[in-house]
């Protein structure tokens, strides 16, 4: 088996002494290779070979982290945590042959601490001649899940040990580009010796390729963290808390274990071959005994001259035993309502996540696709923003960070419920390797799926590696226990941990198919999108839409449409202390007063009304008649205005809907006066609200099962709705939402 580019050329340095052991008068033996594999498309376009590095940050677990409740989250019982730890990170420099404690940086996060890395960053210039590449010094490395710690406002209850390490970052000053599409290679760097021995190197030979060995038996038995039956008590518990409301979907993973025989730098080439993906990687802190083996297709964050982009994957299917039951496997895939659902769920999701950083109203998906990898396809989807002046991609990754197709939605409260049902830490699978350019604010970060963490103990390695899938309400257990094995296959083959003849999938050829886009959004003249973070800053409520966030995912989507409309936007959060302090009758009679909103939006969230004591205290102010200004209900929202006014509340007897577009009819009333009788909406709701109330209130949207679906008062302007006009697959849902904001204030 012959191999080539960045990882061939790795081998041939090494013996150079150009890389690894050899070359400590340069620097670490610690080694980086950013391998984009498969087909030269926008996916995959250059590879990077980093040089050896004399300085980097490590990231261990502290002692003393915040400590909380056990966290119930399939109950939907949350504790939230006030603020975040404090972020320390040890700095090391390279020299004399070893790494030296050189400093302490402590941040208050993930992206504050990557923002800080810029001051000792050399400000150099290369004239790389693609976009998407380092301009200059760059950080890369690997970020654990556990960081999550620092990325989301809840505390593990399963905390890794401490000083395990969460994240490895390098400084890299010289590195290597080989263009998939010329198959040149590129040497930038500003020690002169080692470019112009590479340089040498590339002359010297006219092919770039080495011969690896044929792959050792390993007789060692991987040991899997459930079986399959523990699998599908797994799911199960998932989908009953699913059907009570407490979230829409969660990626669960389990995890295998066993000894390795060979180094993981071997498994690495390996599966460039067998198992090729756009954003591989090998990572590997030879002091530390860690390396991290990926062949991942997924990206997680990238960030080219402004201009932001992740790409969810969500919907998978095994590759077809011929051309023609490949096509059959992808058109079903397509046509499947719980793969597009979940797919969907994933991208309303990631909308929102990029437009916390993101200029308001810029966000969109640019393009839908098919991804064809060498066992499975994937639906993708490749959303854009342009980054705000305010922030960094640095603080881009910490608004993304962990990916949500690795974890569910709504994000907080299925990440809880990750560390509750899952038997262990995830360490570094689901979490992040990549690069940023403190300086061009250019980054490119994927998320470690496909991945093998390795470990050193004495002069033996052994490894783990993990896979799962989204859960959502039509999830097959037996399927998803199946699908963790395909995703699986290819790394725990290459490990020797399965036979070579072991094959539950098909193999075919990398490739990328165009699917049309759902829906687009287009703003012009967008208002100012701003948060209450404490009750000091309030006055910026005054004229602006009130949006109360219910911990939901999709706040920010909704917010974005009312800001691209022409409005300014206050966003509450609706179930922390400071909502609990506006909840109490006199603070918010006085909140309204003093700072009166030109309306109020009752955002959509995870759990019952009562979850959210401001969303019930704002809906029993207008039920009352007390509020002079207009109110929507969206999804949770619209079952808080119907419990207040004595709606019963119950579970969808015809099963929960989340991310999927159902046919509404109204009856032309509220704000449907304007909109189609008939027309699609996106749903996200287990729960739904029956009866007839107290007759101030009429029900003027139904399913197709005649499920409450949307409530008008019959003289105030109140109205409510059950699915998320927000969403991309509502289809005139900005119409829903613009009628709504015409409405006039009684103030």
């Amino acid at each position: 088996m012959k191999i080539g580019g960045v990882n061939a050329l790795s081998s041939l340095l090494t013996d150079a002494k150009l890389l690894g052991t050899g070359a400590i008068k340069f620097g670490s033996p610690d080694l980086i290779i950013l391998n984009s594999g498969g087909p030269a498309t926008h996916l995959a376009e250059n590879s990077i070979l980093c040089g050896p590095a004399n300085m980097r940050v490590v990231i261990r677990q502290p002692e003393g982290m915040p400590v909380t409740e056990p966290n119930n989250a399939l109950e939907g019982k949350l504790e939230l945590l006030g603020e975040t730890p404090t972020l320390t990170a040890e700095l090391e420099e390279w020299k004399h042959g070893c790494w030296y404690h050189s400093n302490i940086i402590s941040a208050a996060g993930l992206g504050d601490l990557m923002n800080k890395l810029k001051q000792i960053t050399p400000e150099l210039k290369f004239h790389t001649e693609h976009r998407g590449l380092p301009k200059g010094a760059f950080w890369t490395g690997s970020v654990a899940y556990d960081m999550i710690q620092w990325t989301q406002p809840i505390a593990l209850t399963k905390q890794p040990d401490n000083n395990a390490i969460l994240a490895v970052l390098w400084l890299i000053e010289d590195f290597v580009v080989h263009n998939n599409t010329t198959g040149a290679f590129s040497v930038y760097g500003s020690n002169k010796d080692w470019t112009e021995a590479v340089n040498s190197i590339l002359s010297a030979n006219k092919k770039i390729e080495i011969e690896l060995t044929e792959q050792p038996e390993n007789s060692h038995q991987e040991i899997s963290s459930i079986n399959d039956q523990q699998h599908l008590d797994k799911i199960g518990q998932i989908t009953d808390a699913i059907a009570k409301g407490m979230f829409y979907q969660i990626n669960f993973g389990r995890f295998w274990r066993g000894k390795l025989v060979e180094h993981p730098l071997k498994i690495f080439h390996r599966l460039t071959v067998t198992n090729p993906a756009p954003f591989s990687a090998y990572v590997e802190a030879v002091d530390l005994g860690l390396a991290i083996v990926s062949s991942s297709p997924e990206t997680l964050l990238r960030c080219n001259s402004g201009i932001l982009s992740t790409a969810p994957i969500k919907g998978t299917v095994t590759r077809g035993a011929n051309k023609s039951a490949d096509l059959g496997m992808i058109a079903s895939m397509i046509a499947d309502v719980k793969e597009r659902s979940e797919h969907r769920m994933l991208v309303d999701l990631m909308r929102n996540d990029l437009s916390i950083v993101s200029e308001v109203g810029t966000v969109n998906v640019s393009r839908f696709n098919v991804e064809s990898y060498a066992n499975v396809h994937h639906l993708v989807s490749h959303i854009t923003g342009e980054l705000s002046s305010e922030y960094t991609s640095s603080d881009a990754f910490d608004a993304v960070f962990p990916g949500g197709s690795i974890t569910g939605c709504p994000r907080t409260m299925v990440s809880a419920a990750i560390d509750q049902i899952e038997l262990t830490n995830r360490s570094f699978w689901t979490g992040s390797v990549g690069w940023f350019d403190p300086f061009s604010n250019d980054c490119s970060w994927n998320i470690l799926i496909r991945t093998l963490e390795a470990r050193k103990r004495g002069k033996s390695w052994s490894g783990v590696v993990g896979a799962g899938g989204g859960i959502t309400i039509r999830s097959e257990p037996e399927m998803e226990v199946a699908e963790a094995v395909w995703k699986s296959q290819a790394i725990r083959k290459a490990c020797g941990w399965l036979k070579p003849e072991f094959d539950v999938t098909n193999t075919g050829a990398l490739q990328v198919t165009e699917l049309p886009i759902e829906n687009q959004f287009n703003f012009s003249q967008c208002g100012e999108i701003n948060l209450v973070t404490e009750s000091q800053n309030d006055d910026t409520i005054r004229n602006s839409v009130l949006i109360i966030d219910n911990l939901d995912s999709f706040t920010l989507n909704i917010a974005n449409v009312v800001a691209g409309l022409g409005h300014n936007v206050c966003i509450v959060n609706g179930r922390n202390q400071i909502s609990e302090h506006y909840a109490l009758s006199g603070n918010l009679a006085k909140l309204l007063s003093n700072n009166p909103p030109s309306h109020i939006i009752l955002g959509p969230g995870p759990g019952v009304p009562e979850d959210s004591k401001l969303t019930m205290a704002i809906a029993n102010l207008a039920v009352a008649g007390e509020l002079s200004v207009p109110l929507f209900g969206i999804c949770l929202g619209h079952q808080a205005i119907g419990v207040t006014d004595g709606y019963e509340l119950i579970q969808d007897p015809n099963g929960a809907i989340h991310g999927t577009p159902v046919v509404c009819q109204s009856d032309g009333t509220g704000l449907f006066v304007k909109q189609q009788e008939s027309d699609l909406y996106v749903r996200y709701n287990s729960l739904l609200i029956t009866g007839n109330g107290s007759g101030q209130f009429t029900a003027n949207t139904f399913d197709e099962y005649g499920s409450i679906m949307g409530l008008r008062h019959n003289s105030l302007p109140i109205h409510s709705v059950q699915f998320h006009p927000e969403s991309v697959g509502s289809e005139n849902g900005i119409g829903i939402i613009k009628a709504f904001l015409g409405l006039k204030s009684d103030a």
